[in-house]
């Protein structure tokens, strides 16, 4: 299966309040990740994540001291 060109990727939001869930909009770079697989990045190229064909999402660090927060899920998009 060809992976997706883009992905929303749908983190939680701050818990305990009602605010709503952050989405993403990450594309397909060059790159590959640790696992072999394509990474994706936002516009701004902080949101870095490894997406594999099977929709398994990788948050990559794009900078020190960062601590990437797992995303609830991770859609393709057309």
């Amino acid at each position: 299966m060809k992976p997706a060109d883009r992905y929303a990727l749908t983190f939680p939001g701050t818990p305990g309040t009602q605010a709503p869930q952050d989405v993403v909009e990450v594309t397909r770079t060059s790159a590959k990740g640790p696992g072999g697989h394509p990474v994706y990045e936002d516009a701004s190229g902080i949101v870095r994540a490894e997406i594999s064909d099977a929709g398994e999402v990788r948050m990559l660090a794009s900078g020190g001291h960062q601590t990437p927060h797992l995303p609830v899920h991770a859609h393709p998009l057309p």
